[in-house]
């Protein structure tokens, strides 16, 4: 696998970053550059999320996981947060998103 060259947020990934403290911000830029350092850090996912990979890390005292996608040299950013709901609302983002592009 190459390097990453470009990463892209998707704007529910940019949605959530702009809620967060400036210190959940640098945790949350941490694992963003472990990721970019070793693309296949996290958990390869199933079914209907095949493609995305899901890390896990800390910020204070809670797990978050983080949804991403490697496509050739570019990773995109889908969305994070506590385990709670999070693989529904990944399901959810990714089939509207789908339609979307479908629609244009």
């Amino acid at each position: 696998m190459t390097g990453i060259i470009n990463v892209v947020q998707s704007p529910l990934f940019a949605k959530q970053k702009k809620k967060l403290t400036k210190r959940q911000i640098t945790q949350l830029d941490k694992a963003v550059r472990i990721i970019i350092a070793n693309p296949e850090t996290g958990t390869p996912k199933a079914g209907d999320l095949k493609g995305v990979l899901v890390y896990k890390f800390r910020i204070e005292r809670n797990q978050i996981l983080l949804a991403y996608e490697i496509v050739e040299s570019t990773m995109y950013l889908y969305t994070f947060g506590v385990h709670e709901n999070f693989y529904k609302s990944l399901k959810q983002y990714q089939t509207s998103s789908r339609k979307k592009h479908c629609a244009e």
